[in-house]
């Protein structure tokens, strides 16, 4: 694969308008993760709480993935896209003008869900232009505009310091109105021929036991960049007692080690498997939050935060591998349903957090069972495998790295 062969496959306009949507959508969906802080001082919040107000745009966002991405099959990706920024819009000015209550900020977080389900319409309106082989790579440059958190953390702690937490919900419209107009002016519909899915699809896909897996694995990758991104805010003030701004700092540079990693899982699980890629995913990140979990000195939280966040952005470029090549014929449909698992994950990771915080004493709780649920997980994924092997078509099989221990080891030569 050369860079010259991938930008004449598809249509590089849309590819960067995909990843602008999905960027500016991203840095609004975490927004209330790195405000939070200022948040639960002026309203005097518990850990609880604290998790709930980050958790609930990440599940909103779940909810409105699917109803995004079915709009997108019946009237296109780029009107269902100019549609979402437009409503995104909203949240923003009910937090400038109106909010004032923990209530009102989990009604503007249930709306920020629109954001996040930018995704359902962003990765297949760039996707449908690539063909197979191209397919990891596209979606994961597409993705990458996770890496709008890093807008989120960097500059609203900031901005929330020295205008006021009202004002930084107005200082986040502009790039958003920005983007609006990029959208419109790049963003094309891919010639290829699509039908409009019905709910009978929809219905027939979640009959599928591999639907499930994809969301289940999905929920750990993408829920756990998100969760984590949206609520290492509030623990590095909670349990290392470092300043909004010092906080927001380390959440950037630990996201940046997430966020420009997906297309490069995307990368190489095009030529590794996918399957593959996430298994090494799933163990270092699993063994990562379970050594985090200790709450070590913050030089090593760090460090150890930056390598968890850089796996699990390359499991979300790798499951974006996979996807396409199991569900060939339902891209856009699976992509919302397994977009939204990712949410719930999300939701779920900040919401035990602050749950065990408040009723086990500590933050580590949370991190032991996230770590350990991610090594539950990598032990389905290795029992899958094998089912796969005979289940999958052999083009399928060779494109997704699959392989089986038992044969590996009944492989080897004997002593």
């Amino acid at each position: 694969m050369t860079s010259k062969a991938f930008l004449k496959a598809g249509h590089w306009p849309t590819l960067l308008a995909s990843f602008l949507y999905f960027d500016v959508s991203f840095m609004v969906w975490v927004l209330l993760g790195p405000l939070s802080p200022f948040l639960a001082e002026q309203l005097h919040l518990t850990a609880s709480q604290k998790g709930l107000l980050v958790a609930i745009p990440l599940l909103s966002g779940s909810f409105f993935r699917p109803v995004l991405g079915t709009l997108a099959d019946r009237i296109g990706g780029r009107r269902a896209g100019l549609l979402g920024l437009s409503v995104t819009l909203l949240p923003l000015l009910l937090g400038w003008r109106y909010a004032s209550s923990f209530e009102h900020f989990l009604g503007i977080g249930a709306l920020l869900g629109v954001a996040g389900a930018s995704f359902a319409v962003a990765l297949p309106l760039a996707s449908r232009w690539y063909p197979p082989e191209y397919q990891g790579l596209a979606m994961g440059i597409a993705g990458a505009g996770n890496s709008g958190t890093l807008l989120a953390t960097l500059f609203m702690p900031r901005i929330a310091t020295h205008f006021g937490w009202h004002n930084a919900f107005a200082f986040a419209a502009v790039p958003v109105l920005l983007v609006l107009v990029a959208f419109a002016l790049l963003a094309r519909e891919s010639p290829a021929p699509k039908a409009p899915v019905t709910w009978k699809q929809y219905k027939a896909l979640l009959a599928q036991a591999d639907t499930g897996w994809f969301c289940l694995f999905y929920s750990i990758t993408f829920g756990g960049f998100v969760g984590l991104a949206s609520f290492l805010t509030v623990f590095f003030v909670d349990q290392y007692h470092l300043s909004k701004v010092q906080a927001g700092d380390f959440v950037t540079l630990i996201v940046v080690c997430g966020s420009f990693l997906r297309p490069v899982g995307g990368w190489l699980a095009d030529r590794a498997g996918g399957y593959r890629v996430l298994l090494g995913v799933l163990l270092v990140a699993g063994a990562g939050l379970c050594a985090l979990s200790t709450l070590p000195a913050l030089g090593i939280a760090v460090a150890v935060l930056g390598l968890i966040m850089a796996m699990l952005g390359l499991g979300n470029g790798a499951i974006f591998q996979l996807v396409p090549q199991r569900f060939a014929g339902s891209v856009g449909t699976i992509t919302g349903l397994v977009g939204a698992a990712g949410g719930i994950g999300g939701f779920l990771l900040p919401s035990q957090m602050g749950y065990l915080k408040d009723h086990a004493g500590s933050y580590g709780a949370g991190l032991l069972a996230f770590g350990g649920l991610t090594l539950v997980v990598l032990c389905v994924l290795l029992r899958l495998g094998a089912k796969w092997l005979q289940e999958w078509p052999e083009e399928t099989v060779r494109r997704a790295g699959l392989f089986s221990l038992r044969s590996v080891w009944a492989s080897e030569p004997a002593d």
